[in-house]
Order: C-alpha cells, then structure tokens, then sequence
C-alpha cells in the first residue's frame, strides 16, 4: 500500500492544511527562537555531564583502591592460613614419629 500525498490531505482536512501552512510560515521565526533559548540548557546539561563525568572518575579510582586492597588482605590471610595449616601437619607428622 503507497501512501499519497493526496491521503494526508483528506485525512487532515482544512485544519491540517492550516496547521501545515502555519508551520511554513513560522518556521523561521520559531526555529532561531528554539535555538537561541535551546542552545544555553544544552551547554549547562553538557557541562552538567562532564562534572559528573569528572567526579565519578575520582570515586571509581578511591574505589577500586580499596577493593584492591581488600583483595590482598584476603589473599594474605588465605596464605597465613595454608602456612599455618602446613606447619600443624608438619608438627603432627613429627610429633607422631
């Protein structure tokens, strides 16, 4: 099924042919508007991001300090145990001959 252009006419009606007229006419008066009062919140929101971008860098760095730190307490309490359970054994083998 093809869409016309006639279609969008009947479908509209007098109305949609008004609002379409309206919309060429004001076209260059609304889209410089838009632009001048958009273009000031796309920078702040820009602006928003980057320091957010910036802070949570500094927070995933401190982060990952402390899990890797956290890693090798775990990693050495892991080797104290599996010494300690290495000397037990030793003590009992000898202990036992």
């Amino acid at each position: 099924m093809s869409l016309k252009v006639t279609d969008f006419f009947e479908d509209l009606g007098v109305p949609g042919i008004a609002a379409g007229i309206g919309a060429v006419v004001l076209a260059p008066i609304v889209i410089p508007a838009a632009v001048k009062i958009g273009k000031p919140i796309a920078k702040a929101a820009i602006k928003t991001g980057i320091v957010a971008y910036e802070k949570s860098k500094g927070v995933l760095a401190e982060a990952g300090e402390v899990f890797e730190d956290i890693v090798a307490e775990a990693k050495a309490e892991m080797a104290e145990a599996q010494s300690k359970k290495l000397v037990d054994n030793g003590q009992t083998h000898s202990e036992a001959g």
